[in-house]
């Protein structure tokens, strides 16, 4: 079943909104509204996980592979958490930068703790943590 909603947005809001979703290819703003819902129920479902279930997300990281100790620094951390480190991958970017994606599994907390330690890592140009849902309740 499909119900309908109605909502008030300013003009300049709902234009931007516009040119937002008209750059990443959304048809409509139906579509984007269901996404940005379910982004947030993703995030809500992470954030009352107990921290015995298991949970599965993505690590991106950009950095200069020269910066003094940095590839070093996180190393380190993989395998001081090796046992939630599922996979990774590295891609040389150009001479001096890399892409780092690490996929992770483990307890909620634990995963999200270390994400957010190499996202924070000092020297990291760009990181992000992403999280995942099997989309069950989605």
């Amino acid at each position: 079943m499909l119900s309908r909603v109605g909502i008030s947005l300013d003009d300049d809001l709902l234009a931007k909104f516009d040119e937002l979703i008209a750059g990443k290819g959304y048809d409509n703003r139906s579509e984007a509204v269901r996404d940005l819902i379910r982004e947030a129920m993703v995030k809500e479902e992470w954030e009352v996980a107990a921290d015995a279930q298991p949970r599965v997300a993505v690590v991106m990281l950009v950095y200069d592979h020269d910066q003094h100790d940095l590839g070093h620094q996180l190393m380190h951390e993989q395998h001081n958490n090796h046992e939630i480190v599922v996979s990774t991958m590295h891609v040389h970017m150009d001479h001096d930068n890399c892409l780092e994606i690490l996929v992770l599994r483990g307890p909620a907390r634990q995963v999200v703790r270390m994400g957010n330690s190499l996202v924070s890592t000092k020297g990291v140009k760009l990181g992000k943590l992403i999280l995942a849902s099997t989309g069950e309740d989605l």
